[in-house]
């Protein structure tokens, strides 16, 4: 009777599992089975085994009719409900039956810095003919467990993603591969340090240059949480999981324009959902993944037995693709491996093939090559680019042809003229310690004699320095449009500052949009820097025909991106530039707050990413000034999340060739951006009474469920938390931007 009462339970776990999914128990013929169940149940001791066998079987088999109808007609709303379910399998669950066995590092359960992300040293048996080989791996991931809430949802903390940061280097020391597992909703929004946003920031950048082998599964990815452990060489998804970037009652907040505190609409919900294109069909059809792991009917739980090994057949497949691409010598084992993946072996079938996963330091070079350029080719149909064939080869020609003269003026003709001139110093300071210690005695001499009685000897001016500093010019100062209006207004610090108010045309002209007695910043439009900072002239803007578009066919879309480009005439929310700064010829990335709230997509990733390009060419120095942003654009789903790591890549080659990285954020920047390729700079810098942080106020309470003080996301909180390494008056932005240049920075620099 014992096995039959297993069965019976079995029976109505799987029957509320299907409620769940469908949100409610009134889905099909839902009702008549709990019904049936009920009586099987209530009569359980009453009949034979025979009839209760019977009548469970036939339970059995119609929960599994229903099991298919639904699996046919999944939503993604639903499979967002599958994922979030308590049932579904874990991280611990593959640990405990992909590898043979593991050792967690940084803490266990709840006795952890942040029991939400697990790190550990795995073992994973491979067998080759008669030979059983152990391979050695380090597994991080995200912990749901199954309703533990000290897990958090597997909602990540900064110090969490930095343990995982910790035991990637740890990995990196070892030389072995490392198994990415993310099963989070996103990371928690504080930012106690190390902060959010700038944690992961972090982890992307050392990610985009790890010398080992990565691979990143997702089961539940939701944005930038999901980055801090995603940046993988090969990026598998399980076919029930969802990877977005943003939760679709999110984005329903945010189209539904909802009030904070009111329901969201359930069919909004669904609707944005399918808009966002989450499901594993959709992101390997948009190309954010490689491929995509089977999982059984409504998805695995955690005593999908055979999952479990098709997940272990995946993984070692997988890493063996990835260090296969880097050997000069694979061609059978790449083959047989193929043979294999397309279906000549099971699916559930470990490789047969031997590969070693250690990797040579040539083998490393070429796994890091293929990893830029992967990403580096990621989201290419989330924008347009209006150019002919014949512009597209001319300009094509051009790069080939400025990237052959700067090579040849800066790697060679100036690291010749470099080694001349050390050597000339060399010698000269050898020469002139060698005169002085002759001729000292005789200078001596000279000075005792003609020295008049009482007169000390006179100090070199050149030793003790002499005049003040120099003056900086600025030129004619442009005025704000702002300051037409003839009206005044209240500084927000009036009230504690006792601030006067300030005449419109007096505040956005002669002081900058400053109150005179406090400092405060009011925000002032884009074109005053552009106008105020560079030198007349100066500016050549580059890549103007790239084009931000509606990938998903999100709807309305079309005409809000039509009304964005006839209010700014500019075509995405990044301006890419060429400026000079006081006579320092820079490169600018800029986002602006006209377009889009500055929100960035596949359009704007790829600005930033040429502009990058091209300051690696020419030896300039790379400002990227935020006007505003708004975070990843949503509409673009992951085609814009996936621009988190596609920049984060650019910058870390871009400052590995030795440039000069700058990020200065102004009035609001938040999220995606923050949280990636502006936060991974070595300098930020703030304007006075600007806003930085990974989540809004209003994210931040629904999430954490406290209010955050008004000074959360101010430019001296990220100062004193480490984000930030100064805060700047716009009044002395350029002074202090042309200081930062001639200060900061390696010796690669066109003018170094």
């Amino acid at each position: 009777m014992e096995h039959l009462r297993k069965r019976l339970l079995k029976v109505e776990e799987r029957i509320v599992y299907l409620g769940q999914i469908k949100e409610g128990p009134d889905w099909g013929n839902l009702p008549a089975l709990q019904e049936t169940l009920k009586g099987v149940r209530d009569s359980f001791y009453d009949l034979s085994q025979e009839a209760l066998a019977e009548k469970i079987g036939s339970l059995e088999e119609s929960v599994s009719f229903l099991e298919a109808r639904c699996e046919e007609t999944l939503s993604s709303m639903e499979r967002v409900r599958i994922v979030r379910s308590p049932l579904r399998f874990s991280l611990k669950d593959l640990l405990e039956n992909v590898y043979e066995e593991y050792t967690e590092l940084g803490g266990e359960e709840d006795a952890n810095i942040d029991p939400a992300l697990v790190a550990a040293r795995a073992s994973i048996c491979r067998r080759t003919k008669n030979k059983t080989i152990m391979q050695q791996v380090m597994v991080i991931g995200h912990e749901k467990g199954h309703g533990e809430e000290y897990r958090n949802g597997g909602s990540t903390k900064p110090w969490g993603n930095e343990k995982a940061l910790r035991y990637m280097r740890v990995a990196e020391t070892e030389g072995i591969p490392i198994h990415f597992y993310i099963f989070t909703p996103g990371a928690f929004p504080v930012e106690e340090y190390p902060g959010a946003a700038q944690q992961i920031a972090r982890n992307l950048y050392v990610m985009a240059k790890l010398r080992v082998p990565m691979i990143a599964v997702t089961s539940e990815g939701g944005s930038g949480g999901a980055e801090a452990v995603g940046m993988g060489d090969m990026r598998l998804m399980f076919s029930h999981g969802y990877y977005s970037v943003i939760s679709p009652e999110g984005a329903a907040a945010i189209e539904g324009k909802v009030k904070e505190g009111d329901k969201l609409p359930k069919d909004l919900v669904e609707t944005c959902a399918d808009r966002l294109a989450i499901t594993a069909a959709d992101n390997l059809r948009l190309g954010t993944i490689d491929r995509v792991i089977p999982e059984p009917i409504l998805g695995a739980k955690r005593d999908d037995f055979a999952f479990f090994r098709r997940v272990k057949a995946e993984m070692i497949r997988a890493t063996d693709e990835v260090v296969l691409k880097t050997k000069s010598l694979r061609a059978f084992r790449a083959y047989e491996l193929k043979l294999e993946k397309d279906g000549e072996a099971g699916l559930d079938d470990e490789p047969r093939i031997d590969v070693s996963w250690e990797l040579a330091d040539d083998e490393i070079e070429r796994l890091l090559q293929l990893r830029s350029r992967k990403y580096r080719e990621m989201a290419r149909q989330g924008y347009q680019e209006k150019l002919s064939g014949y512009a597209a080869f001319y300009r094509r020609a051009g790069q080939s042809l400025a990237k052959l003269y700067y090579t040849f003026r800066y790697d060679i003709l100036k690291s010749q003229h470099k080694q001349v001139k050390k050597v000339i110093k060399d010698v000269s300071g050898e020469s002139s310690v060698l005169i002085k210690q002759v001729s000292a005695p005789f200078y001596a001499a000279y000075d005792f004699i003609s020295r008049k009685p009482g007169e000390r000897p006179a100090r070199s001016g050149a030793l003790w320095g002499s005049g003040g500093e120099e003056q900086v010019e600025y030129g004619e100062i442009y005025t704000s449009s702002l300051a037409n209006e003839d009206r005044t207004v209240t500084c927000p610090n009036a009230e504690r500052h006792g601030c006067k108010d300030l005449w419109v045309p007096d505040l956005y002209g002669e002081f900058c949009g400053v109150c005179e007695t406090c400092g405060h910043h009011f925000p002032l439009e884009y074109q005053w820097y552009m106008r105020h900072l560079f030198e007349p002239d100066s500016i050549r803007e580059f890549n103007s025909d790239l084009a931000s578009i509606n990938p998903l066919d999100f709807p309305g879309i079309d005409k809000k991106l039509e009304l964005a480009r006839k209010k700014t005439g500019r075509p995405c929310a990044m301006i890419t530039f060429d400026a000079r700064v006081m006579g320092i010829d820079i490169v600018v990335a800029m986002l602006y707050s006209d377009f889009r709230n500055g929100t960035v997509g596949a359009a704007e990733g790829e600005k930033f990413v040429r502009a990058c390009e091209v300051a690696k060419i020419k030896r300039r120095p790379l400002l990227a000034y935020v006007h505003t942003t708004g975070g990843i654009r949503i509409h673009e789903g992951t085609l814009g999340v996936i621009q988190m790591p596609k920049c984060t890549m650019a910058v870390r080659e871009y400052i590995g060739s030795g440039g000069l990285y700058l990020v200065v954020y102004d009035n609001n920047s938040y999220a995606g951006p923050v949280a990636s390729f502006l936060g991974c700079s070595p300098y930020q810098f703030a304007i006075r009474s600007s806003r930085i942080g990974f989540a809004g106020p209003r994210v931040i309470r629904e999430t954490t469920g406290e209010d955050v003080p008004p000074y959360y996301h101010s430019a001296r909180s990220a100062l004193k938390r480490g984000h930030i390494q100064g805060i700047w008056d716009r009044r002395e932005f350029r002074r202090n931007l042309h200081k930062s240049l001639m200060t900061m920075g390696g010796g690669n620099l066109y003018y170094r």
